[in-house]
């Protein structure tokens, strides 16, 4: 712990946020070939105290998110005050994780391209291979064996089943994060159903694709015809160009654009209306507890796509009750006795995905000697990253990482003493 000067003790309101870090960005390898991106913070010395300086926090976003998720408002600030050294992971297609840096790599460095790089992939895959790597890059670049795990929503979820099965985290911080999803909420149960849709939706795009590649080799045929009858000006009017159609998939749910869709109703009297339709409901988010600047930037720059597959297989577990990596037959609820590091569970009290009986399960499975499960008063699920109440979401971090730091201080074995 770094020791206090005998100025006059500065908050978190008071101290420039870019003078508490230094930046990087580096890349992690997935044993499937995805490169991942991580970003750090890592914490510069202040004339302060700063309990848990050092000490690496691996930040995973949830569904359709990426790293803004804890950039949007200032959850990162408030850790590095704090003196944690933050970084934050982007799972695979997701902000820096991107396509792109895929075939980027591929074509710079002549590395192998990711087999199911077309939005293939399902919450599986963030389990078996991006968390394994994440946690070990976190662990190599900060030169520690052990590391603490904060995940907001899936992000979190996900840091059930990783903390049942591995023993690389000193703790395990959960955000918004339910462990029963969908538990004592009717309307995502009924939603859950509507994934039946996906193959009627699969049938009619095959007969759109078969349609459109008949329609450009007719268009072509005929612009041949007219052409050796003479007619080469209709000809090049009828003849298609480019190559011909591909076919039409429904790989992924575009939440990247939906989510600005949201964001240009929420400008101006939009915003009004949502802030009066919140007293009556809560809709993701409680405007009272975050403002319009930090939520419309969040939904403007934090959407991404999401596999059509990841939304599959939530419907599955919201459907049979499960939290299940299906490729291993691995089940997170069976696991949870297994979690005895420290935990700390924090949600909305207005959050119906993540609320007091959708995270019973964890709280009542889990054998830690540590373990908060704490409702935040008047927050529902966006805002508790970004919203007015992440300072004390902050020092429920803090403090779960100077437990885990006082038990590790008591297992570390005495030095022999010597005689002078």
């Amino acid at each position: 712990m770094r020791q206090p000067s005998e100025t006059a003790l500065p908050t978190v309101d008071d101290v420039d946020f870019k003078s508490l870090y230094r930046k990087t960005i580096y890349e992690v390898r997935t044993a499937d070939h995805w490169t991942l991106c991580i970003t750090r913070y890592r914490p510069v010395p202040q004339p302060f105290p700063q309990p848990i300086f050092g000490e690496p926090v691996l930040l995973v976003h949830g569904f359709s998110q990426n790293r803004h998720t804890w950039t949007s408002g200032e959850f990162v600030k408030n850790l590095l005050f704090f003196g944690a050294d933050v970084h934050i992971l982007e799972l695979r297609g997701h902000g820096k994780s991107s396509l792109a840096l895929q075939h980027e790599r591929h074509e710079r460095e002549g590395t192998r391209l990711p087999e199911d790089l077309d939005y293939g992939w399902d919450i599986d895959d963030y389990f078996l291979y991006d968390l394994p790597a994440a946690v070990d890059g976190v662990r190599r670049v900060s030169r520690r064996s052990k590391i603490f795990y904060c995940g907001h929503s899936m992000g979190g979820m996900l840091g059930y089943g990783y903390a049942g099965i591995h023993r690389d985290l000193d703790g395990l911080i959960t955000i918004g994060a339910p462990s029963d999803i969908g538990r004592g909420f009717l309307f995502i149960r009924l939603v859950s159903y509507l994934t039946a849709v996906g193959p009627p939706v699969d049938a009619a795009l095959s007969v759109a694709s078969t349609l459109r590649r008949a329609t450009f080799r007719a268009r072509a045929a005929l612009g041949s015809a007219l052409e050796r009858a003479g007619g080469p000006r209709l000809a090049r009017r009828v003849e298609p160009t480019g190559d011909p159609p591909g076919r039409l998939e429904f790989n992924y749910i575009p939440m990247d654009q939906l989510l600005r869709a949201i964001e240009k109703l929420l400008s101006g009297e939009g915003y009004k209306r949502f802030e009066s339709l919140s007293r009556f409901v809560t809709v993701m988010a409680n405007p009272s507890r975050v403002t319009a600047t930090d939520i419309r930037w969040l939904l403007r720059e934090g959407g991404e796509r999401e596999p059509r597959r990841v939304i599959e297989q939530f419907a599955r577990w919201i459907r049979h009750g499960e939290l299940v990596c299906y490729r291993t037959g691995y089940d997170f609820k069976r696991n949870f006795p297994k979690i005895t590091i420290p935990v700390a569970i924090i949600f909305g009290d207005l959050d119906r995905l993540a609320s007091v009986e959708s995270t019973r399960g964890i709280y009542r499975g889990a054998k830690s000697e540590y373990l908060l499960w704490r409702p935040v008063k008047g927050n529902s699920h966006l805002e508790l990253t970004m919203g007015h109440d992440i300072r004390q979401i902050c020092y429920d971090i803090k403090n779960l990482i100077e437990f885990a730091m006082e038990r590790r201080a008591q297992r570390r074995p005495s030095l022999p003493r010597r005689d002078p």
